[in-house]
């Protein structure tokens, strides 16, 4: 997309009128979160704070997110032109996004999260996007935690009535009035991955991750 003044006032009207239409559906769900003290009480003592989950269940954790965030969580958005619309809709949430992705500008893009959670402190990861395969996690996850020392804390999110897309990662949107439970994961601390390559560890985290990817069945 080519950037100029009637791109971008079209691109933020676009974004302030889809993050309305995601809040109005997402205040009809019910949250249950399930072992969230952990990570909040680490990221309040110090701790960096890497959350990561799969680009299937981001939808109803993002909507959580940017009405519950301590600092303004980092994310990664890719530099498409979905990525110009992602982005400015993950601003309007008070999101800090931060563009690239593992196919495209993807080690600035590394380089700008790592000095924003030497910041902050926190950031968010989709370890599988943001064009997959789905399942398969990405390895600059494993970069991240080791430049900043991060404590990686797995979300998984999950509803009781949901669509799913066609898309490669069947992207899951609960449905109106849904029961909707965010599950963190018990963190894994740096020292326990100290000495281990970048594949060793972006592989324990697959496959700590996968079991928890929801395969529906679809029409």
């Amino acid at each position: 997309m080519r950037w100029n003044a009637s791109t971008l006032i079209r691109t933020e009207a676009f974004a302030a009128i889809a993050y309305r239409m995601i809040g109005a559906l997402c205040r009809t769900y019910r949250y249950s979160l399930i072992q969230s003290e952990q990570w909040i009480d680490l990221h309040r003592s110090g701790h960096t704070v890497l959350l990561c989950m799969w680009h299937q269940q981001f939808f109803p954790a993002f909507y959580y997110f940017s009405k519950h965030q301590p600092p303004a969580i980092s994310i990664m958005i890719s530099q498409s032109a979905d990525g110009d619309i992602a982005s400015a809709i993950a601003a309007k949430g008070g999101f800090a996004p931060v563009r690239g992705s593992s196919s495209r500008g993807g080690m600035a893009a590394l380089k700008a999260m790592i000095r924003s959670m030497r910041t902050t402190r926190l950031a968010g990861h989709i370890v599988d996007g943001p064009q997959g395969p789905a399942g398969i996690v990405k390895p600059g996850i494993a970069a991240m935690a080791r430049a900043t020392g991060a404590v990686i804390v797995p979300l998984y999110a999950s509803a009781d009535h949901s669509w799913y897309a066609r898309s490669w990662d069947r992207f899951m949107i609960p449905k109106p009035f849904s029961r909707v439970s965010l599950t963190f994961e018990a963190p894994i601390f740096w020292k326990e991955l100290d000495g281990q390559g970048l594949e060793d560890i972006r592989q324990h985290l697959e496959e700590r991750m996968r079991p928890h990817l929801i395969a529906p069945k679809l029409p």
